[in-house]
């Protein structure tokens, strides 16, 4: 059964970027493409979702999002420096005007004392060169991680839009 709260964000958001005449385009990691699915449980999400990319990799994020190595290598995958490049990298390779981006540490195992489970680093980022970026810290098991991510990414967006 679908998440009707996630379903209602998603539906939220189309709502906001259809009567701004934008276009969305989502660059995940740790959420695998959750945020891009819950855009698209929205019957006429076309209207305004234009392409999502699922980069769990370094070589990942290098080679569809432009993600400099030094960048991966200097702050790793999970920090605000990558995804500030992996939501860049998405508009310049897309026609999407707005884009989001999410990589964190869902667990159970992967995190460290730096960068502990449930911690994920946010992106958004507009074609006028606005980027915000943040890092939240989300308690309970993988997939609870990872929903909260989602729910917190399509929350950014609307922020972004009602500045």
């Amino acid at each position: 059964m679908a998440d009707l709260e996630l379903y209602r964000l998603a539906e939220t958001v189309g709502g906001a970027l259809k009567a701004r005449g934008l276009m969305l385009a989502t660059a995940e990691s740790c959420t695998g493409g959750w945020v891009a699915e819950a855009i698209t449980m929205v019957p006429g999400s076309s209207d305004w979702f234009e392409r999502g990319f699922v980069t769990y990799t370094y070589i990942s994020k290098r080679e569809m999002l432009g993600v400099k190595e030094d960048t991966l290598g200097k702050h790793g995958a999970v920090s605000e420096q990558t995804v500030r490049e992996m939501a860049t990298g998405t508009l310049a390779r897309s026609h999407a005007q707005v884009a989001v981006a999410v990589s964190g540490v869902a667990g159970p195992t992967g995190g460290t004392p730096d960068k502990p489970v449930g911690m994920v680093c946010f992106a958004w980022s507009t074609q006028d060169g606005a980027t915000r970026c943040e890092t939240r810290h989300f308690a309970g098991d993988r997939e609870a991680v990872r929903r909260q991510s989602v729910e917190h990414a399509l929350k950014g967006i609307l922020a972004l839009l009602v500045h």
